[in-house]
């Protein structure tokens, strides 16, 4: 039996009042004070005015989704403010300026329906011979993660008049045919779950009343969202029901007929069908059959086999101390897994054979650098064996590459380079946490560095959900810090995904303390280095990585000259009361649960401020319209340490939902806030 605890009475609740005008009131004066002093320097415009000809510049890679017979693209840029949609041919697409077709122009309809639309995504039906009419297109007022669903038609280019619409709610849809939809949305009282997501599901026919579509399946209250989707895959065609009871934590059910059946997997595991093949990614050990496979290991077998009872796999990957699978992606015949190795990616192709027994050779081509990322993506796992491979890392503008599973890729577009990154050097390091785990990090810095302790540097980190921190070229990064004569340190800490679930579980919970003595743990490297001194050393980081930042300024202030604290997490005793709040309490614990607050309370930023400690300048930022993580976490304990006499700087964008920016003119600004605010800090210039 759980006893009763004590809660302290907050009195700045009323700032959780996202709109209310005493709350907007607080949020305009603090944003009309160290911000606006910021933003009013010509260093400033210098550098916002640099960011923003990177965000709208022409020679960004277009990325492209292959639908029938076009290749589509969602741009934005000087011109597009909220954005188009458009598209084009492979040929076309291969030659240096291809002849784009817009498809919808958001600023356009923006106008029309005097609205502030933000693009988010598409679902397309798939026709017969690949004909693709029907899409539905998700847009959301100012960038939150709430949207409505309107239907749209390709051939056309105009949104269908009393075609499916589906109202602002967070949610979505899955086409099923011509006529009916998959639907999981707020349809009324009791229909959402305590995180804010849709609690049922539904077919929706054509013609009918959505509140009125036939109910496919209704999760519990607690639980944290349902969904229903169809896979239209040629011979293969499914429908199956999600039913998530946290993150990492669901369960997937095959809808046969009016009958729902259980993939009788864990619930921790990542579960993939394609055509005849059920993939399973195990998050813990599992022993079924009485044969155990550990964590981290991705399993295969025929699906209907599974269905059926059978219990044999085909184990493609198993982990080791340094390795974990980051992806897995199929083609009409391969698998490709992405592995990292000491966070440092290969590619293998797993081909089945005509007996059903997968064999396994390395990818070969587009090899990226030792401190460089992979990404990889199908472009159509239905029909080919094409796929894309993104290379990137943090000094080699990005490079889009188009590849057979098993013949050699082709190079289609790279970026140019954004920045002068001679005499910028990459490289790996690791160092020890308290407890004795080795922990990497990558440090980016000039290449004839003094190691005199005075380079100023930037730490950023993550650490939660089995997110992986990867190098990229981050151009806004370079352009408005490591040129200027900045050191930049991408951490690897636990509670993120680079080795594997097992990387991620260790900080979870009553252990989040050693994700931040593992950043900790990095800055105090970094000194041992000669790299900087602690207060030339800032350290950024957003939700997640907010409360992160946030307990560094809490619990090691003396590690850093300044912090940047961005959308974040920091009254761990009320998060789960707050907006989505509640979906994480797998991640973090339970407040309402004494034995679980034991441990909150020590990485909950909000109780843990002493008012006469000394501590770092601190940034705060986030979004108005961020209905994911409340931005009253920020507000709250910028008005605490405002009260105290503290050096914070607090700037919240309107709109931008959980990216914080709407517009690439809005994220200039954010990202030329921070660059300015840590130079000025850490005196980089």
């Amino acid at each position: 039996m759980h006893t009763e605890r004590t809660v302290v009475t907050d009195t700045r609740i009323w700032l959780e009042d996202v709109e209310g005008s005493e709350a907007l009131d607080w949020v305009r004066a603090r944003n009309a004070e160290k911000a606006a002093d910021l933003a009013a320097t010509p260093e400033f415009a210098r550098a916002k005015d640099r960011i923003t000809a990177i965000l709208d510049s022409d020679d960004k890679i277009p990325e492209v989704s292959k639908i029938g017979e076009y290749y589509y693209n969602f741009w934005k840029d000087a011109q597009h403010e909220r954005g188009i949609w458009r598209r084009t041919t492979l040929e076309s697409y291969r030659t240096e300026n291809p002849d784009w077709e817009t498809v919808l122009d958001v600023d356009a309809l923006n106008e029309a329906e005097g609205e502030n639309w933000v693009w988010h995504g598409v679902g397309v039906l798939p026709g017969a011979d690949q004909e693709y009419r029907l899409a539905m297109i998700h847009l959301s007022r100012g960038g939150a993660d709430a949207d409505v669903s309107r239907e749209f038609d390709l051939h056309t280019r105009q949104f269908i008049e009393n075609g499916f619409f589906r109202p602002e709610s967070k949610g979505g849809t899955s086409w099923i045919d011509e006529d009916t939809l998959f639907v999981h949305t707020d349809t009324g009282e009791g229909t959402m779950t305590s995180s804010g997501y849709p609690r049922i599901t539904r077919r929706w026919r054509r013609g009918t009343p959505m509140e009125q579509a036939e109910i496919i399946f209704e999760g519990e209250h607690d639980d944290m969202s349902v969904a229903a989707m169809h896979d239209s895959t040629p011979g293969f065609e499914r429908d199956f029901v999600v039913r998530a009871l946290a993150f990492y934590n669901a369960e997937l059910h095959l809808l046969d007929g009016t009958e729902l059946r259980r993939i009788e997997v864990p619930n921790s595991a990542e579960i993939m069908v394609h055509r005849e093949w059920l993939a399973i990614e195990l998050r813990k050990d599992w022993t079924p059959a009485g044969t155990t496979y550990s964590g981290g290991s991705l399993l295969v077998t025929d699906f209907d086999d599974f269905m059926a009872g059978s219990r044999e796999f085909q184990v493609l990957y198993s982990p080791t101390p340094s390795t974990s699978l980051i992806g897995a992606t199929w083609t009409r015949h391969h698998l490709i897994l992405n592995i990292l190795d000491d966070v440092k990616h290969r590619l293998e192709v797993h081909t089945p054979g005509p007996n059903g027994t997968f064999t396994s050779e390395p990818f070969t081509g587009a090899e990226d650098d030792a401190v460089g990322t992979v990404r990889v993506g199908a472009v159509d796992p239905k029909r080919s064996d094409d796929l894309w491979l993104v290379t990137t890392d943090f000094l080699t503008p990005t490079t889009l590459w188009l590849a057979r599973a098993d013949g050699e890729p082709e190079k289609l577009k790279s970026m140019p380079a954004f920045f002068d990154a001679a005499g910028l050097v990459a490289e790996q390091h690791f160092t020890t946490s308290d407890d004795g785990t080795r922990v990497p990090y990558f440090l980016v810095r000039r290449e004839d560095l003094t190691f005199d302790g005075t380079a100023p540097t930037l730490m950023y980190g993550y650490g939660g959900y089995e997110i992986p921190m990867l190098p990229n070229y981050n151009a806004a990064l370079g352009t408005a810090w490591l040129a200027e004569g900045g050191v930049y340190v991408l951490t690897n800490i636990r509670g993120g995904g680079e080795y594997g679930p097992a990387w991620h579980q260790a900080a979870m919970r009553e252990n989040r303390h050693l994700a931040y003595q593992d950043m900790a743990a990095i800055a105090r490297d970094l000194v041992e280095r000669g790299v900087t001194s602690h207060n030339r050393i800032g350290v950024q980081g957003g939700s997640n990585g907010g409360l992160l930042t946030g307990n560094m300024l809490v619990h090691y202030p003396e590690l850093f000259g300044a912090i940047v604290i961005q959308v974040p997490l920091l009254d761990m005793e009320r998060y789960h009361l707050l907006l989505a709040g509640a979906s994480w309490i797998a991640e973090f614990g339970d407040p309402e649960v004494p034995e679980d607050w034991e441990f909150l309370r020590t990485f909950s930023p909000y109780h843990l401020f002493e008012p006469d400690a000394q501590y770092p300048p601190v940034l705060f930022t986030t979004s108005t319209r961020d209905d994911r993580v409340h931005p009253g976490h920020a507000r709250k304990m910028a008005d605490l340490m405002i009260e105290a006499g503290k050096d914070v700087t607090y700037y919240e964008n309107i709109e931008g939902g959980h990216g914080g920016a709407a517009t690439n003119a809005q994220a200039a600004h954010m990202q030329a806030l921070v660059y300015r605010f840590l130079a000025e800090r850490l005196g980089l210039n």
